[in-house]
């Protein structure tokens, strides 16, 4: 079993990243930010161990993922309150990065997607995001 994170309050952060609010426009590939694909995943009863062994740390997915030196790493949430649901973070260095993974690998991560299609009741996409990361003053 790969270890998880669960969803957690404010105050003891989950991400990698911490979130900047600043006055600077932060903008994807100089540095200053990071691109982020959020994931919504009820999972099937019974199917959360296959769940976890391909969408965690060291799954299929990160795998994938890791063909491309743009990609930043992911992280695999559950959530305590409801056990069935899972969030992923998919960190990258822009979206147009992401996008030209996608374009790249699209046979593999279709073929990964139809594998793995079995696991879970529900996706969906809750979103995309850029975070802005932490610069030294």
């Amino acid at each position: 079993m790969y270890p998880i994170g669960t969803l957690q309050t404010p105050s003891t952060p989950v991400f990698p990243f911490e979130v900047i609010l600043g006055c600077r426009l932060a903008r994807a590939e100089d540095g200053t930010s990071i691109f982020v694909i959020l994931w919504e995943f009820e999972v099937k009863p019974g199917s959360e161990g296959c769940f976890e062994n391909a969408y965690g740390p060291q799954g299929a997915w990160v795998r994938l993922f890791q063909r491309d030196p743009h990609f930043r790493g992911t992280q695999l949430l559950r959530d305590p309150s409801r056990p069935l649901f899972y969030f992923t973070l998919d960190f990258w260095d822009s979206e147009t990065a992401y996008h030209d993974f996608l374009d790249a690998n699209r046979t593999a991560y279709e073929e990964l997607d139809r594998y793995n299609e079995g696991l879970a009741l529900r996706e969906q996409h809750i979103g995309s995001f850029e975070l802005s990361l932490p610069t030294s003053p």
